[in-house]
Order: C-alpha cells, then sequence, then structure tokens
C-alpha cells in the first residue's frame, strides 16, 4: 500500500511543475485523494459491499469534486490534475501512466449494455474539458486535445482534436484533417462538397457578371 502511495505521489511531481513537497501532494492534491478512495470503493465492490463502495465514491466527489464509479478499473500511477468535474463511468478502463485534465468525461452515450464506457491506454493524456463516449479504445500514448468529442477510437501514438475529435496527428506526424483515407469524417467530407461547390458558383456568377458587362458595352 505504502509502495503505491509512494509511486502516486512521484507521478504527480514528475508531471505537475507546481508541487513543492510529497506532503503538500498527499494532503492537498484531489486527484489523489479521490484516486485513493477509488481504490477503497472498488476493494468494497470486488468484495460485494455495494453500499459502501457507492457510500466512499460518493464522499469522494463531495471532498474533491470528482466522480469515479467503484466498478471503473484505473491502473497504476494516474494523475487526474486539478479534478473539478471529472467524471468516470462503471466499465472504464484506464491503463498505466495516464494523465486526466479538469472536467473530463469517461461516459457512454446512453445506448449501451454491458461495457459502455471507454478503455484508456497507457501514458494518455486527456486535456481539459474533453469527452470521450462509448464503449472503444484509445490507443496507448495518445492525446485528447482539451474540449474535443471522442465519438471512435483513436490508435496508438495520435493526437485526436475537434468535435467530434479527428486524428491530426500520428506518430508525431501531421495527418491531413480532410484526407479520408486516413480519418474518416463524414463532417469534413460535406465541408469539401461545398468548398466545391461555392467555388463553382462563384466561377458562374463571375461568368454571368462578365457577360452582362459585355453587353452593356456593345450598347
Amino acid at each position: 500500500m505504502f509502495a503505491r502511495l509512494k509511486e502516486d505521489i512521484a507521478a504527480v511531481r514528475e508531471r505537475d511543475p507546481a508541487a513543492r513537497s510529497a506532503l503538500e501532494i498527499l494532503l492537498l492534491y484531489p486527484g489523489l485523494k479521490a484516486v485513493r478512495m477509488h481504490r477503497r470503493a472498488h476493494w468494497c465492490l470486488k468484495h460485494n459491499l455495494h453500499f459502501w463502495a457507492r457510500w466512499i465514491s460518493q464522499r469522494a466527489v463531495r471532498k474533491t469534486g470528482i466522480e469515479i464509479h467503484p466498478g471503473a478499473t484505473i491502473g497504476r500511477r494516474l494523475f487526474i490534475d486539478h479534478g473539478s468535474g471529472v467524471v468516470i463511468g462503471e466499465t472504464a478502463e484506464i491503463g498505466d501512466d495516464v494523465t486526466i485534465y479538469q472536467g473530463v468525461t469517461l461516459g457512454g452515450t446512453g445506448k449501451e449494455t454491458g461495457k459502455r464506457h471507454p478503455t484508456i491506454g497507457s501514458g494518455v493524456i486527456i486535456g481539459s474539458g474533453a469527452k470521450v463516449l462509448g464503449p472503444f479504445k484509445v490507443g496507448d500514448n495518445a492525446k485528447i486535445a482539451a474540449g474535443s468529442v471522442v465519438l471512435r477510437e483513436i490508435p496508438p501514438n495520435c493526437t485526436a482534436v475537434g468535435v467530434p475529435a479527428r486524428v491530426v496527428k500520428r506518430d508525431g506526424r501531421r495527418v491531413d484533417p480532410l484526407d479520408q483515407t486516413d480519418t474518416p469524417d463524414p463532417v469534413a467530407q460535406e465541408i469539401c462538397q461545398l468548398r466545391r461547390r461555392l467555388h463553382r458558383l462563384e466561377r458562374e456568377v463571375e461568368h454571368v457578371c462578365m457577360e452582362i458587362q459585355e453587353g452593356g458595352t456593345g450598347i
């Protein structure tokens, strides 16, 4: 238990330049407190102590502003920075060395049964206010930009941006957001079609205007 706590504190110090001491992290960081309380709630749930599991998790919400369902599976060295408004659903799975910022939701769409929430790979960073909704996987070392809404699987080592989120970088190399072979996106396809149509209409209007001007000159 103490080894795991020491590991968690070291992870916070490594990823938060504002952290000054281990004591400050232990006593004052809501993310660490929420993760510690979740471990107790998860243990209670595994031992069929459902009421106490929910009681601990709801107490954690009141103390930290972070809601982690007792059924969620969390790996080692999770760092929830600030954390207010973070919600992690019952069937969510989180790998090791994940960083989550405030306002993040790991939720479902309300249509699934069974596995309803996302699986987050190891080393993932999820920016402030991002929503990851559905029973798919976000691959290892992926990055989700702040404010993004992720509705489908994100491959490993990719950066996803937007609403809905699309991959803009893969293995450190930029991906053309309108290249449908890399990132199928019906919204981007529609934008491309509208651009082509607008360009065609502009050319037609210019052609008509030129004909009118030429006709006026002839008069």
